[in-house]
């Protein structure tokens, strides 16, 4: 039931991956905003906002009142999420996947594909609508305009041709229903600011630590990196207006892409190592100095397909204010929050950087 306070519609909105970047800050907005917050959890009853810091909760008893988060311990690879009973709920954000890119096919199935299986069956069952959080990359190896509704055919990894697949499934289904594309999540617009260092930071960290140096970056390629707050205010439209949106996708995509030059350009400001982008053609994993191809071989190649293209996706809602400019000043407060988080660190000398620790898993935008 959408309750009416204060010339306000406030809805009971369920959001599974709350634990997650995206899930977190937006259970925090949409708590703010006065709707009823259900966030739905595997492990970690703990909901972080973007600025890592946890937001009040409750656990056990009632569902929540207007304004208040509960949480719920669930598993979306499970009948009714893993839930004891439907949830008496307007909506349900589904945030939940896997986004590494080299998880295995069965758990991209499980998860990705089987979890909006049961986030549909449970929309449909509580009489609920569903915004499908998906990625803009779902246009695969495709370059040039791309538009909301665009799928591509050939995928760079398993989770680009999970979400394509999840986002069939939504479409094929009986629930009303939109779905938000954004493209690589990283730090907010005014500082920087991001509660976990995931997909590009991750080679930026490699990068900076001296670990790798060259890479393939094919001409004119582009990143579309896209500040969190952009991200989180365009879902929180998607929510509050969800008439509005039925039936449509939505990408949340950058104000206009960064060439990948550019970052090396803003890493060297910075001063925490400059890469060197060369042609695929000329690129030799196997040329690069042993302890570079080790790195190269563990970690950044699973991100070099992301430096080959340039896709171009058509933005812009009426309904949704625009991403604010995704210039090299950004680029700098981003790169400056990871210096002086200490995610990113002086580069180490040659010695000191040991091929056999391996990083953290890459993560992508959602």
């Amino acid at each position: 039931m959408v309750e009416r306070r204060g010339g306000k519609d406030r809805m009971r909105i369920l959001v599974t991956g709350a634990s997650g970047l995206i899930g977190g800050e937006l259970c925090a907005r949409l708590a703010a905003r006065g709707h009823a917050v259900t966030a739905l959890v595997h492990r970690r009853h703990q909901i972080l906002d973007n600025h890592g810091r946890p937001l009040p909760s409750r656990a056990e008893g009632p569902p929540p009142a207007p304004g208040e988060l509960v949480t719920r311990a669930g598993d979306v690879r499970a009948e009714n999420l893993g839930l004891a009973a439907p949830p008496a709920i307007d909506l349900i954000v589904h945030s939940a996947a896997v986004t590494a890119f080299d998880a295995e096919p069965a758990l991209y199935e499980a998860v990705n594909i089987g979890g909006t299986r049961a986030a549909l069956a449970v929309a449909q069952t509580s009489g609920a609508a569903l915004l499908h959080v998906s990625t803009a990359y779902v246009c695969g190896r495709t370059d040039g305009p791309i538009a909301p509704g665009f799928i591509g055919q050939a995928f760079t990894n398993g989770y680009e041709a999970s979400k394509a697949r999840a986002e069939a499934l939504v479409r094929a289904g009986p629930v009303p229903h939109a779905v938000a594309r954004p493209s690589v999540v990283v730090g907010d617009w005014a500082q920087g600011r991001i509660s976990r260092f995931e997909n590009i930071y991750m080679i930026s960290k490699l990068i900076a630590e001296g670990r790798v140096k060259t890479l393939p970056a094919a001409s004119g390629a582009t990143l579309d990196l896209v500040p969190i707050d952009h991200v989180i205010t365009g879902l929180l439209t998607m929510c509050e207006r969800f008439a509005d949106f039925t039936g449509q996708t939505v990408h949340l995509v950058a104000h206009t892409p960064t060439p990948v030059p550019a970052i090396g350009e803003a890493m060297a400001r910075a001063r925490v190592g400059t890469p060197d982008f060369i042609s695929p053609d000329a690129f030799s994993a196997a040329a690069l100095p042993p302890r570079e191809a080790r790195w190269h071989a563990a970690a950044a190649a699973l991100y070099t397909a992301y430096l080959l293209r340039a896709p171009a996706f058509e933005a812009g809602h009426p309904l949704i204010p625009a991403c604010p400019p995704t210039d090299s000043a950004w680029l700098d407060r981003l790169i400056g929050f990871a210096l002086a988080s200490g995610f990113v660190k002086e580069p180490l000398s040659p010695s000191a950087a040991d091929p056999t620790q391996r990083p953290p898993p890459p993560r992508p935008a959602s």
